[in-house]
C-alpha cells in the first residue's frame, strides 16, 4: 500500500524544495497517463496505453518489494516520475554483472507549461540521487535508457553517470507484465569512483 505523503524532501539551492512521494496508482494514474502518452515520452514505451492500463501497471509496481515508483514535486507542483528497482531482480541483471548495492533507475521529466528552465532536470536529478543514496544500502545507481534516447543519455552523463556498453534487455512476457526486448545504453553513477569505463 502506498503512502500519499512525501517520504523525502531535499532543498536544491536556487531551485526550491523537491519532495519524493510514492505513486498512488489510483490517484496518480490520470497525471501519469497525461505524461507518458505524449510524443516526447515515446521512449517510456506507454504511448498507446489507456489510463486504466497505466493504473494497472503501477498497481503491479506497487505490489512489488523490488520495484518502486515516485512522483517528484517542486514546491508542491508535480515535476517528474522516477522509478527504482533492485538490479538483481530485474531483466538488466542478464546484461551486466550486478554488484551489491546496485539500484536501478528510470526517469521521466514532466512536460512544462512554460519555456524550458535551465537546470530543471539537473536539479530534480540532484534531489532524487540524494533520496536514493539516503537508504544506506545503495552504492551505485544504474540506468539503461533506450539506445536511441540521446537526450536522456546526455542528461545522465551531465549528472555524473559513466557510459557503459550498449546492451539488449531481454523480452519479458508474463501474465502481469509484458516488456519487449530493447536496445539500451548501460550507465552507472558511482560517487565513490573516479571516472572510468563501466
Amino acid at each position: 500500500m502506498t503512502s500519499t505523503e512525501p517520504v523525502y524532501s531535499h532543498l536544491v539551492e536556487g531551485f526550491g524544495t523537491v519532495t519524493v512521494t510514492p505513486v498512488d496508482p489510483a490517484a496518480d494514474s490520470a497525471l501519469i497517463h497525461s505524461w507518458v502518452t505524449q510524443e516526447r515520452a515515446r521512449f517510456w514505451g506507454m504511448g498507446g496505453a489507456s489510463r486504466e492500463l497505466v493504473q494497472e501497471i503501477y498497481e503491479d509496481v506497487d505490489r512489488r518489494t523490488t520495484h518502486h515508483a515516485f512522483i517528484l514535486a517542486r514546491e508542491g507542483v508535480p515535476a517528474g516520475l522516477f522509478q527504482t528497482y533492485d538490479c538483481a531482480e530485474d531483466r538488466v541483471c542478464e546484461c551486466y554483472e550486478v554488484q551489491p548495492g546496485d539500484t536501478g533507475m528510470h526517469l521521466l521529466i514532466a512536460p512544462g507549461d512554460a519555456a524550458p528552465e535551465r537546470g530543471f532536470s539537473a536539479a530534480l536529478m540532484t534531489a532524487f540521487l540524494a533520496f536514493v543514496f539516503s537508504d544506506g544500502t545503495t552504492r551505485r545507481v544504474v540506468a539503461e535508457p533506450d539506445a536511441l534516447n540521446e537526450k536522456a543519455i546526455t542528461r545522465l552523463v551531465r549528472s555524473g553517470f559513466v557510459l557503459g556498453p550498449e546492451i539488449e534487455l531481454p523480452e519479458i512476457d508474463l501474465p502481469e507484465v509484458y516488456l519487449p526486448a530493447k536496445k539500451a545504453r548501460l550507465t552507472v553513477y558511482d560517487p565513490r569512483a573516479t571516472p572510468a569505463a563501466v
